[in-house]
């Protein structure tokens, strides 16, 4: 297929490009700046501007591009950011694709499980409805931005995503390091639920997606067996060989994190039901299957 990928500079981004390429797929990257190779397409997602005539011919769109929830403090303004990046992103995309003489028959949107809030020990699936907070809202306008292209008749995806555990970025990327060095330990109390999902499975469920034509709407990127914030922080130190003695107390999180240390205490106990009932198949479903695979 031609597919046209969005946040293709990414962690997940990239590694998607690269393993679609190698199945034989003709990818188009979406980037902000001149493009400046055949295989790119300018679009300015504030703005409002896409070069719609480059997207004839796609038959699929994986949109990723966002500003990274972790990235930085949440200031009022970088909270604007967060939202402007993925809101009016994906409205810029969804109306582009909708206004095009043939478009693709499939649009994945690459969302977020903050869509649920925080669960406690609660299981949730995809037919949960959504939480209270910052994330949980954000989440809700970033998939209703998509509402364009459904209109038209585009099977649209919303792949909430866990945390993505690979070394090589994304919040787990930076927990490698501090977990080589002997100094990763539990944050808060530890019983937080933190529903993850091995780059390896997450891309394979990406892929899953673009061709499983019965699947739309909300769809969760999470492995099947949760973890807790401890027992990941006791398969770190297992795989690395390494001590977790130290541990974050809630209040010092809070305080170098503000307002998105509630995130990070927060549990989130997600099962992947549409995509285990479609019959997809994690490869690495534990906590400590993922961090092995990232290594």
């Amino acid at each position: 297929m031609r597919i046209a990928v969005t946040g293709s500079t990414g962690l997940i981004g990239s590694a998607l490009t690269r393993s679609l390429r190698a199945e034989g797929h003709d990818v188009l990257r979406l980037v902000r700046r001149p493009a400046a190779a055949a295989d790119e397409l300018r679009w300015d997602p504030a703005g409002g501007t896409v070069e719609v005539a480059g997207l004839a011919g796609c038959e699929a769109v994986v949109h990723l591009a966002g500003a990274g929830v972790g990235e930085h403090r949440w200031t009022e303004s970088y909270k604007r950011e967060l939202r402007d990046s993925r809101v009016l992103g994906t409205r810029t995309l969804a109306d582009a694709l909708a206004a095009l003489d043939t478009p693709p028959h499939t649009l994945i949107v690459g969302t977020a499980i903050g869509y649920y809030g925080d669960t406690g020990d609660r299981a949730v699936d995809e037919s949960a409805g959504p939480g209270t907070g910052f994330l949980a809202e954000l989440c809700q306008d970033w998939e209703a931005a998509a509402k364009p292209a459904q209109d038209a008749g585009i099977r649209t995806v919303f792949g909430r995503t866990g945390l993505v555990v690979a070394r090589g970025g994304g919040a787990w990327g930076r927990l490698f390091p501090l977990f080589r060095a002997g100094l990763g330990g539990r944050l808060g109390n530890g019983r937080q639920y933190w529903s993850h999902i091995a780059l390896h499975d997450h891309l394979a469920a990406l892929r899953f997606l673009l061709g499983e034509q019965s699947l739309s709407g909300p769809v969760n990127l999470t492995a099947p067996q949760p973890a807790t914030n401890r027992e990941v922080t006791a398969a770190m130190g297992r795989v690395l060989h390494r001590p977790t003695l130290f541990a974050v107390p809630a209040p010092v999180l809070r305080i170098a994190l503000g307002e998105f240390a509630q995130d990070v205490l927060g549990s989130q106990r997600v099962l992947p039901r549409r995509l285990l009932d479609a019959g997809f198949r994690f490869a690495f479903p534990t906590v400590t299957d993922a961090i092995r695979a990232a290594l």
